[in-house]
């Protein structure tokens, strides 16, 4: 069985905002955010599983506060939390000032599934946490993972 720390697989991504990225508030568009999220939390599960994999769900998607034109958005990912075939990962999307400083904007836990060439489900690697607050975020992805069962359940 082969194992992977969470740094193993931690992946940034950046963008500037433009106009195109913007609501009508002009605030950076939640769903280009999503899109953005949804990116690095597959690199992410790709490096971890060395497969494809594909967005099972969405687990918690939380927006701290607004980005707007111009600014500098940084998403860093990295797995919390690893099933039989699937990962739990957890992006962190940040404003990154002009002195270097980041102010937290969102955080989302995205839940996917890794797949082989027949698109069929696949054993991945166990995820290893090695700091103290890698082992935190794994106790908490338990626990979410058990909420989520449960939600499934009651929707059948």
């Amino acid at each position: 069985m082969k194992f992977k720390a969470p740094q193993d697989s931690y992946t940034e991504q950046v963008h500037i905002i433009n106009s195109s990225d913007l609501n009508g508030y002009k605030r950076l568009f939640g769903g280009t955010l999503l899109a953005w999220i949804d990116t690095v939390a597959g690199i992410v599960s790709r490096r971890h599983c060395e497969s494809n994999i594909t967005t099972v769900a969405i687990d918690n998607l939380t927006f701290i506060a607004p980005a707007h034109a111009n600014d500098t958005i940084v998403l860093c990912g990295k797995p919390t939390f690893s099933g039989k075939t699937s990962l739990e990962v957890k992006v962190d999307s940040f404003v990154e000032h002009l002195d270097g400083s980041r102010e937290l904007i969102n955080t989302a836990y995205v839940v996917m599934v890794a797949l082989d060439e027949n698109e069929q489900k696949i054993e991945i690697p166990v995820l290893k946490p090695v700091t103290d607050e890698e082992k935190s975020e794994y106790e908490s992805a338990k626990k979410r993972k058990e909420l989520r069962k449960v939600r499934q359940e009651q929707q059948f």
